[in-house]
């Protein structure tokens, strides 16, 4: 089994009311020097079997069609090592 991990972000010409959101509250929760802030979404997809092309091709049509909204929003597909896996379960 492996993990897949799909990181979707707004394109950086669209407004990003949240991000700002947390990007004004920062200094006074003490965090300066932090001149820009975006949010987005990570999905984590557990893959029975290997992850082969075949599969990654599946995965990213599956991001394109129903997990980002490609006009607004941008994604990469990567797989995440079976040790960082491992490690994040402890």
């Amino acid at each position: 089994m492996a993990r897949v991990v799909v990181d979707v972000m707004l394109k950086p010409e669209i407004l990003d009311p949240q991000g700002q959101a947390v990007q004004r509250a920062l200094p006074r929760l003490g965090f300066d020097g932090i001149s820009d802030v975006r949010q987005g979404k990570r999905f984590e997809l557990e893959v029975e079997g290997p992850v082969d092309d075949a599969a990654l091709a599946r995965i990213h049509d599956l991001a394109e069609s129903f997990l980002a909204n490609t006009v607004i929003e941008d994604f990469t597909v990567r797989v995440e090592e079976v040790a960082e896996v491992a490690e994040a379960a402890k």
